[in-house]
């Protein structure tokens, strides 16, 4: 994909040129994979693979340290590699600081307060905000190819998971198979640990797996999620074990898809994502549920399993095509669990279409 990075750090050129910054250090592992396909992870969270400087003057570098010479050799021309060795930070200070941009702008979300303390002994810093993430709400055609294939993989695993769902089983058994699943069938890796919550625990949404069994007549919710070729895939289904559904069990599911079938249909080029949220709110507010309702209506996903836009109260962003989001409508009551049904849409030119 070279030529897609290229491609992609032109447009990030013209956001330099607009916001008057000469160039920006990109040190999201995100965002540096996706302007240049040099690793998607840094290798601790205390540590970096390394950083990019995306120069408005086209004179770009990756500076990394010896562990990934070869690998940024491989997606990366020699000459604009920067190797930095111990003592690391006074040699990346000195080589930012000779490179004369100032300001340099930064990615506030993604330096801590150490890094950016001991650049700006010699760097003159100015934080920005979502200037790669602005170009990576609209997925090109090969990253919804990317997106389209992790989430037939996901698809493919949960038509396995009534199988996993027998008596006696825990919630971790339960996650574990469902990782083996997804390795064996070509996941890298998942996108985020895998939810598994029976009955009152599933009215926690970010449940952790733990010994809870599945027993005869109980819901479980589960959440999971593939990387594949480095996108994500996310989904949730909500289950019954036993033969007869309770009433309130029953009733809940209804009115989930019906408020997730609602957004859907809501969903088109032109509509702020904060009405698709407040379209589901009000639905459940007519069903005196609302306040069952505990989270946003989804979230953008590619590169990360949570990214930009989140279809919540105050995101204001404007649906366009090609964005991928997910619709993941669900209420929660402590006292018995939760019910959370969740697709993955890509905005098209007049609508969406269910991944």
């Amino acid at each position: 994909m070279p030529e897609i990075h290229a491609q992609r750090r032109e447009k990030l050129r013209a956001r330099l040129e607009s916001s008057g910054l000469s160039a920006l250090l990109v040190s999201s592992p995100a965002n540096r994979f996706y302007l240049s396909g040099f690793e998607l992870h840094d290798p601790q969270c205390n540590e970096s693979a390394g950083m990019l400087v995306i120069a408005a003057n086209g004179e770009d570098w990756l500076l990394t340290d010896p562990r990934f010479e070869i690998t940024a050799q491989k997606v990366w021309p020699e000459e604009r590699l920067f190797i930095y060795r111990s003592p690391k930070m006074q040699q990346i200070r000195d080589f930012l600081g000779d490179l004369g941009h100032r300001p340099l702008g930064f990615e506030a979300r993604a330096v801590s307060v150490e890094l950016y303390s001991d650049l700006a002994e010699q760097v003159t810093l100015k934080p920005t905000r979502s200037m790669v993430e602005a170009l990576r709400l609209v997925k090109d055609a090969q990253e919804i190819a990317l997106l389209e294939a992790s989430c037939r993989l996901n698809h493919e695993i949960f038509a396995l998971v009534p199988e996993l769902l027998r008596p006696g089983r825990t919630e971790r058994e339960i996650a574990w198979d469902m990782e083996k699943l997804f390795r064996e069938r070509g996941s890298e890796e998942l996108a985020f640990p895998t939810i598994v919550g029976v009955d009152a625990n599933a009215a926690q949404p970010h449940a952790v797996p733990n010994h809870t069994p599945v027993r005869e007549n109980c819901l479980v919710l589960v959440d999971a999620g593939a990387r594949l070729n480095q996108y994500c895939s996310d989904q949730t289904r909500t289950f019954w074990v036993g033969e007869h559904p309770p009433d309130i069990f029953q009733r809940t599911m209804d009115l989930v898809r019906e408020a997730q079938d609602r957004a859907i249909a809501a969903i088109r080029p032109g509509l702020p994502v904060h009405q698709a949220y407040q379209l589901v709110q009000d639905f459940f507010r007519d069903h005196l549920v609302e306040k069952r309702f505990t989270h946003g209506l989804g979230h953008g996903i590619g590169l990360e399993t949570h990214e930009g836009p989140s279809l919540s109260p105050n995101d204001k962003t404007i649906l366009a095509p090609g964005m991928v989001v997910t619709v993941e409508p669900g209420l929660y009551s402590p006292d018995w669990g939760g019910i959370r049904w969740e697709y993955m849409v890509l905005v098209t030119e007049d609508g969406c279409r269910i991944l």
